[in-house]
């Protein structure tokens, strides 16, 4: 590979031995991927923050890195294991929340910002269009690449922190523009209403994709809260980091060269495909003993849809609804904090139901809008799903 003086410098630990060994590492992940050069990024988002996932194992790296290294630039962390302040009011154990109060603790002796959130890009980690970073949470990588038009690989949490240390990623992959082309065409003939049918679509069409990047044409508008379902949809029946929508998405003209068009594989999506698809993301038709919105965290427009439908109603099942502590926050300020915990719903910062350790609670069924949740949830909690709308699954939980 060809480093700059300044790298070759961080390389052969001019500029301390914490630096020299991220370069090394980083550099032979570079050669893996044949990448020609370092590029210079300018945030970086870390994944491997739950206790739940990384263990002892993980927390004893990031204490340890912690007292030889910082980051050089903006560096977010995703979702914990627990609500860090409130984690004894949701039913957590002691142990398991004191544990991972010490990883975001080494997080942030690094320099790390415990913002402890998968939608970074919602509370000011927002890249430029074209800029390069190196973010790691599948939903966010995502986003950032097809919705917002920066560029990241689908980093894992050690090569972004490590990056975010050198502030350089490798050139390879989703970094070099040729690399975001569109592989395969889908004509979507369908009058999408809710979340749930959105990521019906990212779920099936992530099954047909796997690593490569799809092109929607659709007859329907899509908000920034069905772009960031269809993404987080995409990523986790798949592994899609990229896709593009005709007419909407920043890159959508370049992603097919003109002229082949028809050289690309097409696929037809209707509604029974839709119907298909959501029927195949529940478990069960129990009623759920806990509604959990939010996966990836919930925007603040959403969480309005949710105090809208909880006005004056009261819940007989637990509701939660994930977000970071910035949305949960403006939520407070606009009211609707008040109107959701009236109604006994709660909205819970810094976790996700994906990462924490919900199967150590008294449930057994959750009631879920994501198809990211309705499909790691099953496999990392060995509990049951019900996959449908918010409201339907508001409706099925108030008295």
């Amino acid at each position: 590979m060809l480093l700059t003086k300044y790298e070759e410098d961080m390389y052969n630990g001019e500029y301390g031995e914490a630096k020299a060994e991220c370069m090394e590492i980083l550099v032979s992940l570079g050669k893996i991927y044949d990448a020609e050069r370092m590029i210079p990024i300018t945030s970086a988002q870390v994944s491997g923050v739950s206790y739940k996932t990384i263990g002892d194992a993980g927390l004893d790296f990031v204490v340890d890195l912690g007292t030889k290294a910082d980051v050089c630039l903006e560096t977010m962390l995703n979702p914990a294991g627990v609500d860090i302040e409130y984690w004894k009011e949701l039913g957590f154990s002691k142990e398991f929340a004191d544990k991972q109060v010490d990883i975001i603790n080494g997080y942030e002796s690094l320099g790390v910002m415990s913002t402890c959130t998968c939608t970074p890009y919602l509370i000011g980690n927002t890249p430029m269009l074209n800029e390069h970073v190196a973010w790691s949470e599948s939903s966010a990588v995502c986003y950032v690449n097809s919705v917002i038009g920066a560029r990241t690989n689908r980093e894992g949490g050690p090569s972004a922190l490590l990056a975010a240390i050198v502030g350089r990623t490798p050139y390879y992959g989703n970094h070099i523009k040729e690399n975001r082309l569109a592989d395969m065409i889908f004509s979507v003939d369908y009058d999408f209403t809710n979340e749930a049918e959105v990521g019906a679509l990212g779920y099936h069409v992530g099954q047909i994709v796997n690593d490569k990047i799809p092109y929607f044409m659709v007859n329907s508008k899509l908000s920034r809260n069905n772009l960031k379902t269809l993404g987080a949809a995409l990523a986790s029946s798949g592994a899609v980091s990229i896709y593009h929508v005709d007419n909407l998405t920043p890159e959508y003209k370049d992603a097919i060269v003109e002229g082949e068009e028809d050289t690309l594989e097409k696929v037809c999506i209707d509604n029974d495909v839709i119907t298909e698809s959501i029927e195949s993301l529940s478990t069960t038709d129990s009623v759920p003993d806990l509604v959990c919105l939010g996966c990836p965290h919930a925007s603040i427009s959403e969480i309005q849809e949710v105090a809208k439908l909880l006005y004056n109603k009261k819940l007989k099942k637990d509701l939660w609804i994930c977000t970071s502590k910035a949305i949960k926050s403006i939520s407070k300020q606009c009211g609707y904090l008040d109107i959701i915990e009236s109604a006994g719903g709660k909205i819970v910062s810094d976790t996700c139901m994906v990462v924490a350790p919900v199967e150590d609670l008294d449930y057994e069924v959750l009631g879920v809008n994501s198809a990211k949740a309705a499909t790691y949830v099953p496999n990392l909690g060995d509990l049951d799903v019900v996959y449908d709308s918010v409201e339907n699954l508001i409706n099925m939980i108030v008295e």
